[in-house]
C-alpha cells in the first residue's frame, strides 16, 4: 500500500474544502487497495459541527459497504484527527490511521493526549502520522495565513 498516494488523494480533497472557504482537510478510507470512502471538511457550510473530513470518509465508505463496521481499512486524513473523529474511527473497527500534520490544538494521538492508546478501549487502532506532514501543514498554514490578511484588510 502506497501511504504517500492515498495522502495525496486526501490532500486533494483537502485543497477542495480550501476553495469552499472550509479548513482544509481531506480524508480517504481503503480497503485492498482502493479508495471506497471519500471526505473533506464541510462544518461551516453544512453548519454541522460534525462534518469533519473523517467523518465524512467514514459515512462514505459505510453507506458504499452497506455496513457501519470497516475492518481492515485504512483511513487516511490530513490532519491528527480530534476527539470526535478518533471515536467514530474507532467504533468503525478502522483497522489503521495515516495522518499527515499535527495538531497541537486538537489533536488526540499525542498532540494533546493519547484516546488511541487508552486501553481499556475494546477495538484498538493501528496510527501513523508524519506522512507527507511539510505539504499538510503547509495547507493548513496558508488557508490560514490568509484568513488572517484577510480580516486585516477589513
Amino acid at each position: 500500500m502506497d501511504d504517500e498516494y492515498f495522502m495525496r488523494e486526501a490532500m486533494a480533497l483537502a485543497d477542495a474544502a480550501r476553495a469552499r472557504g472550509e479548513v482544509p482537510v481531506g480524508a480517504v478510507v481503503v480497503r485492498e487497495g482502493t479508495i471506497i470512502g471519500r471526505g473533506s471538511n464541510a462544518p461551516i457550510g453544512a453548519s454541522d459541527p460534525t462534518a469533519h473530513a473523517e467523518i465524512a470518509a467514514l459515512r462514505d465508505a459505510a453507506q458504499r459497504l452497506a455496513n457501519y463496521r470497516l475492518p481492515g481499512c485504512t483511513l487516511y486524513v490530513t490532519l491528527e484527527p480530534c476527539a470526535m473523529c478518533a471515536g467514530a474511527i474507532m467504533h468503525a473497527r478502522i483497522a489503521r490511521v495515516v495522518y499527515g500534520a499535527r495538531d497541537p490544538k486538537t489533536g488526540v494521538h499525542g498532540s494533546v493526549l493519547d484516546l488511541f492508546g487508552v486501553t481499556q478501549i475494546n477495538h484498538h487502532t493501528q496510527v501513523e502520522g508524519g506522512v507527507l506532514a511539510d505539504e499538510c501543514s503547509r495547507l493548513l498554514s496558508e488557508f490560514f495565513a490568509a484568513r488572517r490578511a484577510q480580516r486585516a484588510l477589513t
